[in-house]
């Protein structure tokens, strides 16, 4: 079972709450967390790109890094650990992020991934002037296999010719090309987001759900596992889990409590209403996950919340959802999130058997 670790690149992580950590980001952080997780044995980072924030109180997400740029740098003082940048497809041309990757592929000696996100929140787009019209809430997929298309071009042939609805080239070149296979991956929910996977990605990654329910969400992966039968590709499921864990389930819940008491109520306000102005919404869509929870303070992402002992029995548990290949974890603080799961929570889990659980 393979476990990332989905870094904070944007302010105060992944919990939209007053009384959560308060943090902002930087290199020096995000270097310090995967140099740790490579150093407990995780298999890979990843980066999200989120270009503007929520806003309220604790201005959340409204400082953030860039992706490729961190993970560049990231691979320059890592070894052994995969990195997966995110491309935002409706602010980067292809033949950059094929030439970006191919560079940092060098870099990193074949350690590079892309995570494509076809995009959702309309701010983030307007703001630049980027963003094509409502309707591209229903086409973004079709944009994004033209969008993979030409880059598995460049990648493996250093030329493309693609000509698409979107995309026009013209004996677009690239060199020198990535020594390895790219790996894609993405994060659609929704049945047309996992049909674009199960086509183009090597992973989905999907929220898992609830509070304590490690598998809830077990219809997720399962629907990931259905898609890529139809396509005949090996396409897993990496689902994402919150874990906040501590001596006692009495300790780590209160942690929990601590920070439901303190959402940033202006913050979900945005989040939920920007999530909702999608017309397509369906049942399975992230924006539906998000507004099913009362106070989705951490995205109402799967959440882990207990002693190191039941931490590490509620993630085994996860992993035997079938579909799955992975779990991505995120934390309350992620360098004592960290330490704790490695040396603490991993070490009791049979599906992490013999990963190291002191930093070398």
């Amino acid at each position: 079972m393979d476990v990332g670790v989905f870094i904070p690149i944007n302010n105060n992580g992944w919990i939209i709450s007053a009384t959560s950590p308060q943090y902002m980001p930087s290199f020096e952080l995000n270097k310090a967390v995967v140099q740790k997780a490579e150093a407990y044995g995780f298999d890979f980072a990843l980066s999200m790109i989120k270009l503007h924030g929520f806003g309220g109180k604790t201005e959340f997400w409204d400082h953030g890094l860039e992706s490729f740029t961190l993970m560049a740098s990231l691979a320059s003082v890592t070894s052994r650990i995969k990195l997966f940048a995110s491309t935002a497809v409706l602010t980067l041309p292809p033949a950059i992020v094929a030439r970006m990757t191919s560079t940092i592929d060098d870099v990193s000696d074949g350690r590079f991934g892309v995570n494509i996100v076809s995009g959702w929140h309309k701010p983030e787009y307007t703001q630049m002037g980027l963003w094509p019209g409502d309707q591209y809430f229903g086409t973004r997929y079709d944009y994004s296999t033209e969008y993979v298309r030409i880059l598995r071009d460049l990648w493996e042939t250093g030329v493309s010719d693609f000509k698409g609805e979107y995309f026009q080239m013209e004996k677009c070149v690239l060199s020198p090309r990535p020594k390895r296979r790219i790996e894609i991956v993405s994060a659609g929910q929704s049945d047309r987001g996992m049909e674009f996977a199960a086509e183009w990605c090597e992973y989905n990654f999907c929220l898992g759900e609830g509070v304590n329910e490690p598998t809830k969400a077990a219809g997720v992966p399962a629907r990931v596992k259905a898609h890529a039968e139809k396509t005949g590709r090996d396409v897993g499921a990496y689902m994402l889990y919150m874990v906040i864990a501590e001596e006692t389930d009495q300790a780590a819940l209160a942690k929990w409590d601590l920070y439901n008491r303190g959402a940033d109520r202006e913050a979900l306000a945005h989040l939920i209403g920007k999530a909702a102005e999608d017309p397509n919404l369906t049942e399975t869509s992230t924006a539906s996950a998000i507004s099913r929870s009362a106070s989705p303070i951490n995205f109402n992402m799967g959440t882990i919340v207990g002693s190191y002992e039941n931490c590490a029995r509620m993630l085994d548990e996860a992993a035997t959802m079938p579909g799955v290949k992975g779990i991505m974890l995120t934390f309350d603080d992620f360098l004592i999130g960290l330490d704790a799961f490695g040396r603490r929570v991993q070490p009791l889990m049979r599906c992490r058997a013999g990963r190291p659980h002191v930093p070398t």
